[in-house]
């Protein structure tokens, strides 16, 4: 048995011994996700969170995520294996700047993907995730939205809801953002018989070129779905290592070696041994942001 076989036996015996819910993103190392009672996207994650019934939720994945877990599910404790596993996106928006772009538009929703601070949510009308950003938009009475922070979504929903007027907050993902269309082009040359798949968080001239563009889970069932046998994957590389793994008769390329995000690899076996060890890494905030943070985020899981 090798080291990261007996990382795993003790973390699955520690687990069971903890009575804990270990969640993980699909950007998670591969190595983490076997070790998860359930694997998602942040919608997914999100949802699981508020219906655990678990007194442990161990969250592997990025400090917004977390949050979101303890917003949604105040009562249990909440760990996390790196709580300083942050994001550069949730990072580029605080909540003055959002209180300054809602003194400029002041009769619009604000709609906050849920890659943000507490604090930032705390000042949102409704979240929303990839999966369901048009969705959300979409139920809104009003007709002009505050979107933010991650522009390329924004935009992408904009296109799909022509009757709303959108005003957008200059944030990205840089891993998706810096996809550029000519590697994509070099992609399909290179690979003739493969859907492109790709992020809504990808720059426009990229989504345009793509044959399906959605949520990582999105993307995900479709290329478990589709008849397709080849893949070109415009997300993070650990879907493509999920999508390996699972799916042996298939072939999956990662459009570009720049899709990895190194926050989500912080997490390594060892973290999360000791995580549910020593039960350290929790996740807390003032139960005053917490309500204000709620509200969004539960409006969100009700459309």
């Amino acid at each position: 048995m090798n080291e990261n076989e007996m990382l795993i036996e003790e973390i699955l015996k520690l687990k069971e011994e903890r009575g804990a819910l270990v969640l993980a993103h699909y950007y998670q190392r591969l190595e983490i996700q076997k070790c998860a009672d359930f694997v998602g996207d942040s919608f997914e994650l999100a949802k699981r969170a508020k219906e655990a019934e678990n007194n442990l939720i161990v969250f592997c994945g990025v400090r917004f995520m977390g949050e979101s877990a303890k917003i949604l599910n105040p009562t249990k404790k909440v760990l996390m294996p790196r709580p300083d596993a942050g994001c550069q996106m949730a990072d580029m928006v605080t909540a003055s700047k959002l209180r300054e772009l809602k003194g400029q538009y002041p009769k619009a929703a604000v709609v906050c993907y849920v890659n943000s601070s507490a604090e930032t949510k705390a000042e949102s009308d409704i979240c929303c995730t990839s999966s369901n950003a048009v969705r959300v938009c979409e139920s809104l009475d009003t007709n002009e939205i505050i979107f933010v922070p991650d522009k390329n979504l924004g935009a992408y929903v904009a296109g799909k809801l022509p009757d709303k007027m959108f005003h957008f907050y200059y944030g990205y993902c840089p891993v998706h953002r810096n996809i550029t269309r000519d590697e994509a082009l070099k992609a399909k040359k290179q690979h003739p018989n493969a859907r492109l798949l790709v992020h809504p968080e990808c720059e426009k001239e990229v989504v345009d070129l793509a044959d399906y563009v959605g949520s990582t889970s999105g993307i995900i069932r479709e290329a478990e779905s589709s008849t397709a046998e080849e893949f070109i994957i415009g997300t993070e590389y650990g879907v493509v290592e999920r999508l390996t793994e699972y799916n042996p008769g298939k072939k999956f390329y990662l459009l570009s070696p720049k899709l990895v995000c190194i926050n989500m690899k912080y997490t390594s076996l060892i973290n999360l041994r000791d995580c549910l060890r020593d039960e350290i890494g929790e996740i807390d905030m003032p139960e005053e942001l917490r309500l204000k943070a709620f509200t969004p985020l539960d409006r969100m899981m009700r459309v």
